[in-house]
């Protein structure tokens, strides 16, 4: 399972890469949605790391416990 979980954070990234795209991209046209997704990528950039985090130290919490 924890791998499945590996791949999976990596989808943040992705989506936060589509969403700072859009947002630079629509910077010109509509600057409070730009703006809106700009945020929500580096938020989910922020989620990313910290589910990385979480995620290996659980997994070296329970290596220890083995």
């Amino acid at each position: 399972m924890n791998k499945i979980w590996r791949f999976f954070q990596y989808g943040y990234l992705l989506i936060a890469v589509i969403c700072l795209v859009e947002g630079l991209l629509k910077l010109n046209s509509d600057r409070s949605r730009a703006i809106l997704l700009i945020v929500a990528s580096i938020f989910i950039t922020l989620v990313f790391f910290f589910k990385r985090r979480f995620r290996k130290k659980v997994a070296q919490r329970n290596n220890l416990n083995k």
